[in-house]
């Protein structure tokens, strides 16, 4: 508060602030979409016809103002009653609640201020309107209290019964809720309509990148098993280190075959997969499969290790997998250092290899692609670690290496870490 306002300056601030929230949170946003044949474009053919019927009622009341008033009344205060009356009809597609109220406060005005006058219909009709609108925007408790303060002022300000009173008020209220009603309904409907077209579209890509990893990928992870079973027999007393070497070569190979197969499952499946997800539990395995291909690979771990959530212990091991995969791919026969940092906040991830290919020396491009332009192993790592909050960097080094480092948050509750 200013040091020169007063208390009741500050009250009433404060009072305003509370009435705008009330209408603020009357009014339901955003209003349920009418019907296509009242919309031409952006333009809202009803929020013109309001206009059009307000001019009407503000000529028609202007007149009877006119008419019935002393000879020697003021015109111009006649025509801002005129217009206080009628204008609400002009935003009520806008502002419902606050059109029902201007109306209603302008009707007491008129009451007060004009003596003879009697009930003005183009008053009535822009308030009953605005009594409609109220009931198709607003919230529930918004309408039941329209309703009933317009079925009281009806009774005490122009004489009416009481059942004609609550017939008045009725009677638009009913026809704005159905009107809700019905466009909520189509609303949802639409909305269904159109999860189900995703949902079918997103069938239809899975299945066909099913079958083309079926036709073709499954097909070239079988012909080469088969080969590689073959490969021995090729060759007359082959050497022992000749038959391990194909024999790893196959079960690499059905090894990817069988993960295909899962992954097909998955594609051609509109369930949920429920098959155990790796975890750097399984680290073990995969790096014994690294040095089996050849691969020097060596691995720690600082700080105190301890269960990790879901995500992040599976994205951790794709991680290093893909790192593992492009190092051999890249650099066959190269020393790889894997560390994991379990820290307070994050689980940091480090795959260095100490020999760089020369075509991706290059410095890195800004997404952290090597600049051969291939890349696409490191942009899933690093998507798995946005996905988490997290970060990943990949790229050579100044002493030649090529260095992966990802940092992929924890989070702090046990709770979390369950499916």
């Amino acid at each position: 508060m200013n040091p020169g306002s007063s208390p009741s300056t500050g009250r009433a601030a404060a009072a305003v602030r509370r009435a705008a929230a009330v209408f603020a949170a009357g009014v339901t946003r955003p209003p349920a979409p009418r019907p296509r044949w009242l919309r031409r474009g952006r333009i809202d053919l009803v929020a013109v016809a309001d206009v059009i019927v307000a001019l009407i009622a503000f000529a028609a009341t202007n007149s009877r103002l006119s008419n019935l008033h002393p000879p020697d009344a003021n015109t111009v205060v006649i025509l801002a009653v005129s217009l206080a009356l009628c204008a609400p009809l002009a935003v009520r597609s806008f502002f419902p609640l606050t059109a029902l109220v201007a109306s209603a406060l302008a009707m007491l005005w008129i009451g007060g201020g004009f003596t003879g006058v009697g009930i003005v219909p183009g008053a009535v009709l822009v308030y009953v309107l605005c009594l409609y609108a109220v009931a198709v925007r607003c919230e529930p408790w918004v309408v039941t209290t329209a309703g009933v303060v317009t079925a009281i002022g009806a009774i005490f300000t122009t004489g009416l019964a009481p059942t004609t009173a609550i017939l008045v008020a009725a009677v638009p209220v009913l026809a704005g809720v159905v009107v809700r009603t019905r466009r909520g309904g189509r609303e949802r409907l639409e909305v269904q309509e159109r999860r189900h077209e995703g949902e079918r579209a997103l069938l239809q890509e899975r299945q066909r990148i099913a079958r083309e990893l079926h036709d073709v990928v499954a097909h070239h992870m079988s012909v080469i098993a088969i080969q590689a079973e073959a490969g021995p027999y090729k060759v007359q007393d082959p050497p022992k280190e000749l038959v391990e070497s194909f024999a790893e070569i196959r079960a690499g190979a059905l090894s990817g075959l069988k993960e295909l197969r899962r992954v097909l499952g998955v594609l051609r499946s509109d369930t949920p997969d429920t098959a155990p997800q790796p975890g750097l539990d399984d680290l073990g395995g995969l790096l014994e499969s690294a040095r089996s291909a050849g691969m020097t690979v060596t691995a720690g771990v600082s700080g105190a290790p301890r269960p990790l959530p879901a995500g992040v212990d599976l994205s951790a091991y794709r991680i290093i997998q893909e790192a593992l995969s492009n190092a051999m791919r890249h650099s066959p026969g190269a020393a790889v250092q894997v560390k994991l940092y379990y820290g307070d906040a994050a689980l940091v991830v480090e795959v260095r290899n100490d020999h760089c290919p020369p075509e991706i020396r290059t410095p890195a491009e800004p997404d952290g692609v090597p600049g051969d332009g291939s890349g696409h192993g490191i942009i899933g790592m690093r998507e798995r670690a946005t996905m988490l909050g997290g970060y990943l960097q990949a790229g050579p080094t100044e002493k030649g290496e090529f260095l992966v480092t990802a940092a992929l948050p924890l989070d702090s509750g046990p709770a979390q870490d369950e499916p």
